[in-house]
């Protein structure tokens, strides 16, 4: 199973590299290693690179003392263990002979890629993402298969928020995010990724850190939770959910932004068709927000791709003109923020689909009124 997920997209790689003559593509740290070969770099001061030629055999060169952490693949990849006393980056230099055109990948740490620039004098060096990032937005069913499960088991956590089940009253936003992360995973998750919970006028901060708040009735709280699940594969795919709840008798203004601002969810999510642009989706909800005098309060953009990564291409924005593809799975999540009084944000992870947004969350997008 690993050979023929790795060796395909090993191949899909290749093809992308000869499209923009690229001759050979070194990865180290960051997500697009564990994407195409199933390995996750450490963040060491000791450099682990994939080697990818055009043509030949890709290798993996890595620290000798972290070779008990490869599973073997030889017909995906050659180890090359490296002692303290080597030079890793003569030994990359080696292994991409005599390129052209080398692409690196955007999270290698700068200090081997200006080594990397040195020992290579001569070869144009250009961002990795420009080889691996269109192939990584455009997901496989494989992998939208993996996304609908993550977001599922986040959705099972959501549910119990909104059901009262997981009791928030009376206890800090970080006591309940530490929980939500617990509980995600319980559901498979490998860890959290995130778990903002924000009470309140927290909520007008869109990137509230949990803190020491104590949640107390008449007031709303935001959840904004997500992780990443492993496949069978060894490769992590997020999820990412955001809901809202109101304990007691909610407030009759939260009540009317909430209800513009779930109509402007909504009708992005129909706008996600194929062949929309991505700018296009992103103007939808906004102009419903700013028909309601509520568009100042929507500072971010409507979403982001979701994948190996939390955020990454495509992203829902002003300015984007990229059309939606089918297998382009991003996230949709207008919001509304009026400092010192309250926030909110609805979000859905969504997959482009020919038959139309595939919603790959289930829980209820209503304002959940908890009794207290």
């Amino acid at each position: 199973m690993f050979t023929n997920t790795f060796s395909g997209r090993i191949a899909r790689v290749r093809a992308e590299m000869a499209a923009r003559d690229v001759d050979v593509l070194l990865l180290s740290t960051g997500p697009d290693l564990p994407w195409l070969i199933g390995y996750e770099a450490m963040g060491l001061e000791r450099l682990t690179m994939f080697v990818l030629p055009l043509e030949g055999d890709p290798h993996l060169v890595i620290p000798r003392l972290e070779t008990a952490r490869v599973a073997e693949r030889p017909d995906v990849y050659c180890v090359v263990p490296w002692d303290e006393t080597d030079n890793p980056i003569a030994i990359v230099a080696d292994l991409a002979g005599n390129a052209r055109r080398a692409a690196v990948g955007n999270h290698t740490l700068s200090m081997f890629t200006i080594r990397l620039l040195d020992q290579m004098a001569g070869v144009r060096f250009v961002n990795g993402s420009e080889v691996v990032g269109p192939l990584r937005a455009v997901k496989t069913p494989d992998e939208i298969e993996a996304l609908r499960n993550a977001a599922h088991a986040a959705d099972r956590v959501i549910g119990r928020i909104q059901s009262g089940e997981l009791n928030i009253v009376g206890r800090t936003e970080a006591e309940v995010s530490a929980e939500v992360g617990q509980h995600l995973v319980d559901e498979g998750h490998h860890h959290m990724n995130f778990g903002i919970v924000a009470a309140g006028e927290n909520a007008a901060s869109p990137h509230h850190h949990p803190g020491s708040t104590v949640i107390t009735p008449g007031r709303s709280v935001l959840f904004d939770i997500g992780g990443t699940m492993y496949t069978d594969d060894g490769v992590g795919y997020c999820s990412d959910i955001t809901r809202n709840v109101w304990l007691g008798t909610p407030d009759a203004e939260y009540l009317d932004m909430y209800a513009v601002l779930l109509e402007a969810q909504q009708a992005q999510v129909e706008a996600a068709v194929v062949g929309a642009t991505c700018e296009s989706v992103d103007r939808v909800g906004r102009q419903i927000l700013t028909d309601a005098n509520l568009g100042q309060y929507f500072m971010h953009r409507t979403g982001h791709g979701i994948g190996v990564e939390a955020h990454e291409d495509p992203y829902l924005v002003e300015g984007n003109e990229t059309p939606l593809t089918a297998g382009h799975a991003f996230s949709i999540e207008p919001g509304v923020y009026i400092e010192g009084k309250f926030g909110a944000r609805i979000e859905d992870i969504v997959v482009a689909a020919d038959a139309g947004p595939d919603v790959l969350a289930q829980s209820d997008h209503a304002l959940a009124v908890l009794d207290v």
